[in-house]
C-alpha cells in the first residue's frame, strides 16, 4: 500500500478513533499541542518539520512539530495546533484534513503537549515566521521507518533511567518530546500496516 493514499490515512484515522487515547491531567503544567504535519510529495508521503529560530524562548535550534502552549480563546487543543501552525509556517486551518490524536507527552520543559496528526496538500505556499522558525524539513515517512536512521540510549534524569529516542536524517538530528511523538505516530503506522 501506498502512504498517503486514501485507504492509508483512513487507516490511520480508524486506529486513532478506536483506541483509548492516554490523556495526561497534572495541574501545575502549561498544556500544548503540535501538527504532526502529513503530505505527499513525488508520490511518497512526507512528515514536516520544523527548526526553530535561536530566538524563541524553549528549544532553541531544535527540530519540532508546528505548534505550541494553549491560548484562552483556543476552543480545543486541535485550535492550539492550528493556529500555531498557521502563525509559525503560513499553514491554514482549512487547508489540514485531521486525521486523529495522538497519546499525550510530558516534556522536560512541563508541558503536557498533545500531538494532532493531519493532511495537507502539497506543493504549499509557506510563509514562515523568522523569529520562530529558521528552517523547513520535509522527511519521507519511508526513511524514518527504516531503521537506520533510528537510535535509542538510556539517561539517567532526576534519579531515574529514561530512554531518549532520536531520528537522524542527513545533518539533522531529531531527539527530544518530538522524537517521543515520532516513535508513537510511526509505532501506529507499522501496527496499520501489518493488520
Amino acid at each position: 500500500m501506498n502512504f498517503c493514499e486514501k485507504d492509508f490515512i483512513e487507516q490511520i484515522r480508524k486506529k486513532l478513533s478506536s483506541r483509548q487515547r492516554k490523556v495526561i491531567e497534572h495541574p501545575p503544567f502549561s498544556h500544548a499541542a503540535v501538527l504532526v504535519p502529513l503530505f505527499q510529495k513525488d508520490g511518497d508521503c512526507h512528515l514536516l518539520f520544523t527548526k526553530r529560530s535561536e530566538e524563541v524562548k524553549y528549544h532553541k535550534g531544535e527540530i519540532s512539530f508546528p505548534g505550541g502552549v494553549v491560548d484562552e480563546e483556543d476552543r480545543e487543543l486541535i485550535n492550539t495546533a492550528l493556529r500555531e501552525a498557521h502563525e509559525e509556517i503560513g499553514l491554514k486551518e482549512g487547508d489540514v484534513q485531521i486525521i486523529g490524536l495522538l497519546d499525550d507527552i510530558v516534556t522536560i520543559t512541563e508541558f503536557i503537549v498533545t500531538p494532532i496528526v493531519g493532511f495537507f496538500p502539497y506543493p504549499y505556499l509557506f510563509k514562515i515566521s523568522e523569529g520562530e522558525i529558521a528552517e523547513l524539513i520535509e522527511v519521507p515517512l519511508a526513511f524514518l521507518l527504516s531503521e537506520d536512521c533510528f537510535g535509542e540510549r538510556e539517561i539517567l534524569r532526576g534519579g531515574r533511567n529514561e530512554v531518549v529516542y532520536s531520528y537522524q536524517y542527513g545533518k539533522h538530528i531529531i531527539w527530544g518530546a518530538t522524537a517521543r511523538i515520532l516513535k508513537q505516530f510511526l509505532d501506529l503506522i507499522s501496527s496499520s500496516r501489518s493488520a
